[in-house]
């Protein structure tokens, strides 16, 4: 059966649904879950930092021990958020790189001043 002018309520129909099934957040919702995300990180980036300069991890492993700490703080926020990003965050993204660059500034600088004394 062709679709004619007098068939308008299938396709009503179906943009509704399409509306529906179109995710919203509160941005109040997502600006907290941003913060816990950017303290994580910067927090998780300090400790790393320290433990690195205890350890004595110089060049290249010292930045390689900082990939390893993100991506741990990375798979714990996704299992705090029960592997559900999209009900908490609109990207993955979110999850995965904000406050990545903070954060290694952060860990350069307690991971460098240990050593300084």
């Amino acid at each position: 059966m062709a679709v004619g002018h007098g068939d308008s309520s299938s396709s009503d129909k179906k943009s509704t649904d399409a509306l529906t099934d179109l995710q919203t957040f509160n941005a109040e919702n997502l600006q907290s879950n941003m913060k816990v995300i950017y303290y994580s990180r910067t927090f998780l980036s300090i400790i790393g930092g320290v433990i690195a300069g205890i350890l004595g991890f110089k060049g290249l492993i010292g930045f390689v021990f900082y990939f390893l700490v993100m991506a741990v703080t990375s798979a714990a926020l996704t299992a705090k958020a029960k592997f559900s990003i999209h009900s908490y965050f609109d990207t993955w993204n979110r999850v995965l790189l904000d406050g990545f660059f903070g954060g290694l500034m952060s860990f350069v600088l307690f991971w460098t001043y240990p050593s300084r004394f």
